[in-house]
């Protein structure tokens, strides 16, 4: 064996012993909470609501909470970060606006959660009073989820071969039908997974909706009224672990753990498999 195929064979064995390493990494972490919090999964627990002073509590509303700020949130973020991207990637011209904008995308990706978190609470639960609530904590979140999404949607739109571009003008398309039937079908793949990790960092995010969405909820189970309090399920976690009365505390913080770890997993089957499935069929 010559000395460079040594060299690749050790390079080989490196990254497999490296991939291998994250993946039983990933798999006790994941292993060690769903064997903790299993166990303590039912249909009370996942559907019922909360108590602050009696065992047995479920997570109903903040549940129904996660899953209606993530909702609201993606709602104003994705028509955003798509627009944005498409415009830096395709119509924006190399001067001072286009640095600019893509220096406040860079410098808003830096900013702490815990700051984003600090400034919702002055702009949107004090100065526009609409307090501790839903709405409050779901536009904070855009705030965090528009600088991933903008550099996903730009980077995924510049992967695609500009070869697709000048056959789809060269057939006397428009610039807006080749973006929108050929250019933004080709970049799916990469903008859902960007879409995907922007909707598990958000369903996860605590700082920013502590401050924002605060650690109460509605007094009916699976309120929609956007003024109402957004406690989530990864706050409710933190509120329990850190303030909480409740004596089986840590049967429902492993629950939690459970269950977020669950409802991501199956979040990221449903978006990401079937859209995957109809972008190869649209272009195929």
């Amino acid at each position: 064996m010559s000395r460079t195929k040594a060299y690749n064979a050790i390079a080989r064995g490196a990254l497999w012993v490296a991939g291998a390493f994250i993946l039983l990494l990933l798999a006790a972490f994941l292993g060690y909470m769903l064997y903790k919090g299993l166990p303590k999964l039912n249909l009370h627990f996942i559907f019922g609501k909360s108590s602050d002073l009696m065992a047995g509590g479920g997570v109903g509303a903040q549940l129904f909470n996660s899953f209606y700020m993530l909702f609201l949130s993606m709602a104003v973020s994705i028509p955003i970060a798509i627009g944005a991207g498409i415009y830096l990637a395709e119509y924006a011209r190399e001067n001072r606006l286009t640095y600019a904008i893509r220096l406040s995308v860079e410098s808003l990706a830096t900013v702490p959660s815990i700051v984003l978190g600090l400034f919702g609470m002055i702009i949107f639960v004090n100065w526009m009073h609409m307090g501790f609530s839903i709405l409050g904590g779901s536009l904070t979140l855009v705030l965090l989820n528009l600088p991933l999404l903008v550099r996903v949607t730009e980077e995924s739109i510049r992967t695609v071969p500009k070869s697709y571009e000048e056959a789809s003008l060269s057939l006397g398309a428009t610039k807006l039908q080749t973006v929108v039937k050929v250019v933004l079908p080709s970049a799916l793949p990469g903008i859902l997974t960007g879409i995907t990790l922007t909707a598990g960092r958000a369903l996860g995010e605590t700082a920013i909706l502590i401050f924002t969405a605060g650690t109460t909820v509605s007094r009916h189970l699976f309120d929609p009224d956007v003024m109402a309090g957004g406690e989530t399920l990864a706050v409710h976690l933190w509120y329990l672990m850190s303030a909480g009365l409740v004596p089986d505390r840590d049967a429902i913080a492993d629950g939690i753990g459970a269950l977020l770890i669950l409802t991501i997993l199956v979040f990221n089957f449903i978006l990401v498999l079937p859209l995957k499935y109809l972008q190869r069929h649209h272009v195929g």
